[in-house]
């Protein structure tokens, strides 16, 4: 007797047309749906499902809700050649974080180091990725993103600032680039209903009830507390200083006084490495830093030694030749909107 899998290979170019098709269905333009599918296989080439394709039946609940402008009039502001604001006009996260990191390069080209904010914008997906982008570009990226209070404060009962994330990119020469993906949680959100599902008792200090009262049962959860405790709280803090404060769209004190309706802000920052002296040698020292460290003594009980970036990098890699697993129960759910849509679901052996 066969059992059902619980996950299906799918190949990574077929998934990303598949998610683009679903998604220019749901009412996005046709770029627009295949920079958004980007993001998702990207996210879920490297194993950070969270924000794969899984996330393709959100966005859709989105669009269809609103929520998301499927048809945005994205605009760009600048009284500085250096700096730019980017108003999405409530376009998904991947559409207007992408522009913002093409306008963030295409200003450091010029100036040696630029920032595109971006206002209004709806779930910004993997903020990797956009760093990510401009280190292909031969230029570090810095991200940072501010959204919707769901995470304790050290001090604050209930919720009060968000899980909002940073990245760093750095490239390399021979090696990965390196990247920095953190939120400032102790445990990402979505590892709350997991945990509930299978009766497994989260970390210590990583989660609370809705009062804020520490808890560890996944019955009892709701929020993620800061990581690091006051460190995690004062960074999410400053997040919001810099993205939403900055581009004229605060969320953290309009949250508080009322204002529930949804939306994110983020700050990209493109440095061109030619600006600070010879960006070959840049690479080459980066090179030289990474190998360093990969040559320094394992520690006893540690499986090697790994800077940030470099085990996703090798993820990707595999499952680009392998394909993508997806869980069985999200692709049961992709199929049922394309048979909704009348979207063809790509056929394989798997």
């Amino acid at each position: 007797m066969s059992s059902t899998p619980t996950k299906i290979l799918v190949p990574a170019d077929d998934l990303r047309t598949f998610s683009a098709a679903l998604l220019e269905r749901g009412s996005l333009s046709a770029e627009h749906a295949r920079t958004t599918a980007d993001v998702f296989v990207w996210a879920a080439q490297r194993g950070v499902d969270s924000h794969g394709t899984a996330r393709v039946p959100a966005y859709l609940e989105l669009l269809a809700k609103g929520v998301a402008n499927a048809r945005p009039r994205m605009t760009i502001e600048s009284t500085a050649p250096a700096a730019a604001v980017l108003d999405a006009d409530r376009a998904p996260g991947p559409v207007a974080l992408t522009a913002g990191a093409d306008e963030a390069v295409r200003r450091a080209r010029e100036t040696g180091i630029a920032s595109a904010g971006v206002r209004r914008t709806v779930h910004t997906g993997a903020i990797g990725y956009y760093v990510s982008r401009i280190a292909e570009q031969g230029l570090v990226g810095l991200g940072f993103v501010a959204g919707m209070p769901n995470m304790g404060y050290t001090g604050v009962k209930g919720a009060a600032v968000a899980t909002s994330p940073l990245a760093v990119a750095v490239p390399a020469r021979e090696h990965a680039p390196l990247l920095l993906d953190m939120a400032t949680a102790t445990i990402a959100l979505g590892r709350i209903r997991p945990a509930r599902a299978s009766c497994t008792a989260l970390p210590e200090g990583a989660a609370a009830t809705e009062d804020g009262t520490r808890t560890t049962d996944p019955e009892r959860a709701v929020m993620p507390l800061p990581l690091g405790g006051a460190k995690g709280s004062g960074m999410s803090l400053a997040f919001e200083l810099l993205t939403s404060v900055l581009v004229g769209a605060p969320i953290f004190a309009s949250f508080h006084a009322g204002d529930r309706k949804h939306r994110q802000n983020a700050l990209l920052i493109a440095v061109d490495p030619a600006a600070f002296g010879d960006p070959e040698a840049f690479t080459a020292n980066v090179d030289d830093t990474l190998g360093t460290l990969k040559g320094l003594p394992v520690a006893a009980g540690a499986v090697g030694v790994f800077y940030p970036g470099e085990r996703s990098a090798a993820v990707a890699e595999e499952r680009g030749a392998k394909g993508v697993p997806v869980a069985a129960k999200v692709w049961r759910e992709l199929t049922g909107h394309a048979d909704r849509l009348g979207v063809a679901a790509p056929r394989f052996d798997g």
